[in-house]
């Protein structure tokens, strides 16, 4: 399918730095509970994500992400996710995070 830039931009994608994260014994699939804080203008946000592979709870806390902040929130079992993580598979479809390359201004516009 093809898009037009005009589709793209209406796809906002931040920056945020993981303030929390926890297990989601809850979900389906093996899940963490993120808190992602995007700066003063959106502030901090919950997702749920299928990281569970790659990542530790411990470890993640103030790592850098790019997520989605202009879907609609969706209920997960328990928890609302206001935002989308994004990641990309693995060679195995594990889920690998898109994360900056070095750190940058929180709430920072993908573009």
């Amino acid at each position: 399918m093809t898009i037009t830039f005009d589709d793209f931009q209406k796809v906002d994608i931040r920056v945020g730095c993981i303030t929390r994260a926890e297990p989601f014994p809850e979900a389906r699939k093996p899940a963490y509970k993120l808190w992602i804080d995007f700066g003063p203008e959106i502030g901090e946000k919950r997702s749920s994500a299928q990281i569970t592979t790659h990542y530790r709870c411990q470890d993640l806390v103030g790592r850098q992400v790019l997520a989605v902040v202009n879907f609609p929130p969706r209920q997960i079992g328990k928890v609302m996710s206001e935002v989308l993580t994004l990641g990309v598979p693995d060679a195995t479809g594990e889920v690998v995070l898109i994360a900056p390359e070095q750190d940058v201004p929180l709430g920072g516009r993908l573009f």
